[in-house]
């Protein structure tokens, strides 16, 4: 067999649709979020907290999120802040065959947002419409059925007619 022959079968050989199968394993864990609960607590209340170094000298005065405890400038103890609820998705990829204990159903558009003001990405999904780089988007928060988890935060299109306060668990897996 030569190698172009060898070639064309390894291409016809991935090009077939992945073999899915449900693992039923399933993991326990307990976590404490430390000196950043109040982030989680801020989704389940419908606001975007992130955190600003308090040094009068640091050059780093924006704000950080996902929050720090501690600048990553001078280590000064950050305090919290209230960041804009708006963006627009500077990058993003669809999750299609996700890895174990994904929670959302796919295909899963995760995106990169960028916050006026945030000198960091934040990494999240965008609940509906397709992802767009540079198109305007808008957080909504899961209050009625927190998870106390980072998918307690969504993101929708500015236009989008979704309410702030419904909650998106229709997203997560079961």
């Amino acid at each position: 067999m030569s190698g172009v022959q060898l070639f064309k079968r390894e291409v016809e050989t991935v090009s077939e649709f992945p073999m899915v199968v449900k693992n039923l394993k399933d993991h326990f864990h307990l976590h404490t979020y430390g000196r950043l609960t109040a982030f989680f607590k801020g989704l389940t209340k419908g606001k975007l907290l992130g955190t600003r170094c308090t040094n009068s000298v640091c050059e780093e005065n924006r704000i950080w999120l996902p929050p720090r405890v501690y600048c990553p400038d001078c280590f000064t103890t950050m305090e919290w802040v209230e960041a804009p609820r708006v963006g627009k998705i500077y990058t993003h990829s669809t999750i299609l065959y996700p890895g174990n204990g994904f929670k959302l159903s796919t295909p899963c558009p995760l995106i990169s947002v960028q916050i006026d003001g945030v000198c960091t990405k934040l990494m999240s999904y965008l609940k509906e419409d397709k992802p767009e780089i540079g198109l305007p988007i808008k957080a909504i928060f899961n209050t009625q059925e927190p998870t106390y988890t980072i998918l307690d935060l969504a993101w929708v299109p500015v236009q989008s007619s979704v309410a702030d306060d419904k909650p998106h668990r229709r997203n997560l897996l079961s």
